[in-house]
């Protein structure tokens, strides 16, 4: 009797671990098929990518007008690399579906009630955090390229380029996302109206420098001192 009833209690458990592994695999193949149409696509991935630079170095004085790479590898991993990502990105929604469906049995029906708006939310407002930081995108780099006047060259190594991109893009969705972070803080519990009036001008601050720091840890572009005529 007790060797029944033991596996009657461990059946829910490997119900679960079944399940999760059928959402890993889904999710998984979804991300590969999605990470092999972006490598097919990849010239036109990348045309859109480096459209920011491109438009800057054709408006002012470099020695080359486009991105450049320092390495052999680069040409490969570099697009792999893309791909894997907007992959991820292209796959987003057959991965939030899949955890929806192992995560729902479990929540309550006003949980259930919340979950969606709160999704469209956060991916809405990501979303535009993320064209927000692509199209002020030129405007960031045509300071920093030009920053030092004749004193240096700037080469553009495309790595350095797509990192600072993706992490500049990364900052503003996450920075976009605070109303839905507050909403998600307030229904669970953790904040109050009166806690957020008292640390508005912290909160805000700390929220604004987000995108700033992203530009501090740029560290990698390279330059070349200018030869004297």
């Amino acid at each position: 009797m007790q060797g029944v009833a033991g596996d009657e209690r461990r059946m829910p458990v490997l119900q679960h671990l079944e399940e999760l592994r059928r959402v890993l695999i889904i999710s998984t193949l979804a991300w590969a098929a999605a990470t092999v149409a972006a490598l097919v696509f990849h010239a036109a991935i990348f045309e859109f990518l480096l459209h920011p630079l491109v438009s800057v170095l054709a408006k002012t004085n470099h020695i080359t007008s486009s991105a450049i790479f320092t390495s052999l590898t680069e040409g490969l991993t570099i697009p792999i690399k893309i791909s894997a990502i907007v992959g991820f990105v292209a796959a987003l929604p057959v991965i939030i579906w899949q955890t929806w469906e192992f995560t729902s049995p479990g929540l309550r029906p006003v949980e259930k009630k919340f979950v969606g708006p709160f999704i469209a939310s956060a991916m809405l407002l990501f979303a535009g955090g993320a064209a927000f930081a692509y199209l002020v995108m030129p405007i960031g780099l045509n300071f920093l390229a030009t920053f030092l006047g004749n004193s240096a060259v700037y080469l553009p190594d495309i790595d350095s380029y797509l990192s600072f991109l993706l992490l500049l893009i990364v900052a503003f969705g996450v920075t976009f996302e605070l109303p839905v972070i507050v909403i998600l803080l307030g229904v669970l519990g953790v904040v109050s109206s009166r806690l957020l009036r008292a640390k508005r001008k912290l909160i805000w601050g700390r929220s604004s420098a987000l995108p700033c720091w992203s530009r501090r840890v740029q560290t990698r572009i390279p330059r070349l001192p200018c030869s004297s005529r």
